[in-house]
């Protein structure tokens, strides 16, 4: 009787414990669900992410450019005297094209430039097409969201150009933003930004055409552009009937740099060391000169 009642409470115990396994079983296998947390990243941030990492494994420019011998330059070629494109020839030229030539030869390659907009520039090369940005680039935080920039190389600010008649009747903002004052501005850059945030009261017109803008001003369809202090002393020296306005006093303050692919640590490191030299032995300036002079022989 005692063996029978042994068995019976052994049959038991075995009984439940299958039962615990069974259960510990069934819950293992059901999938649990991720805890959300509020540390976690944005979609838009973790595509950010992806891309940056998608860049990251293709390898640094540091080393692309020299294998594949070329480096391709979005440049907007309607800039002087940072950038132009012949519309004849299609060729370029510019102190930032003569730097884009010495960038590419230190890295034993060649430039190739590749056709850009202002509205579109920062795009162009977040997409690939090209391994820089150059051209008179003002360096702002919207674009710093999207790409590097280098080391800048130039000191700016938006100040205005008139014709001469009119260079002491448009010193200021007030004076500028004044019903009757006709203001042209070119379109999808930094100098659209400015103007429609400080002007509300004259007429502002867009003009599409950066390297005719200023026959608007000359010809008297317009009055004042308000553009980087370097472009307006530049247009200055090669049209004597217009006058930057306190051009070494602007408005605002900016500065000029070269766009880099985000996320190309080594890249930008490689530029920005370039910049430095080129700033301080002297390329820069050369090819200023250069330039300066050879506007200045066509305009006699």
């Amino acid at each position: 009787m005692r063996r029978t009642v042994t068995l019976s409470a052994l049959a038991a115990v075995l009984a439940v414990t299958a039962a615990g396994s069974a259960l510990a079983v069934g819950t293992a296998s059901k999938p649990t669900s991720k805890p959300t947390s509020k540390s976690e990243p944005k979609a838009e941030s973790v595509r950010a992410s992806a891309a940056d990492r998608a860049r990251q494994q293709r390898g640094t420019l540091l080393d692309r450019v020299p294998e594949r011998g070329v480096l391709k330059v979005c440049t907007t070629g309607d800039y002087r005297p940072f950038s132009h494109r012949d519309p004849t020839s299609g060729a370029y030229t510019g102190i930032d094209i003569k730097m884009a030539g010495d960038l590419a030869k230190s890295l034993d390659a060649k430039p190739a430039f590749v056709p850009t907009t202002w509205a579109t520039l920062v795009d162009d090369l977040v997409a690939g097409r090209c391994d820089v940005g150059m051209g008179g680039v003002s360096v702002t935080l919207e674009r710093a969201r999207k790409a590097y920039f280098s080391e800048p190389y130039l000191t700016d600010g938006k100040t205005p150009i008139v014709r001469c008649e009119d260079k002491d009747k448009y010193r200021t903002l007030e004076e500028i933003d004044k019903p009757g004052v006709r203001v042209v501005v070119n379109p999808g850059g930094t100098n659209e930004q400015f103007a429609r945030a400080h002007v509300e009261q004259a007429t502002l017109t867009v003009h599409p055409d950066n390297t005719t803008i200023f026959d608007e001003i000359i010809e008297g369809r317009a009055d004042v552009m308000m553009t980087d202090a370097s472009e307006t002393r530049y247009q200055s020296a090669i049209h004597p009937e217009l006058c930057a306005v306190h051009p070494d006093e602007p408005f605002s303050f900016s500065e000029k740099a070269y766009a880099l692919p985000r996320g190309d640590a080594q890249f930008k490191e490689y530029v920005d060391q370039w910049v430095h030299l080129a700033t301080h032995d002297g390329t820069y300036q050369k090819y200023e000169d250069e330039w300066m002079k050879r506007m200045k022989r066509s305009k006699r």
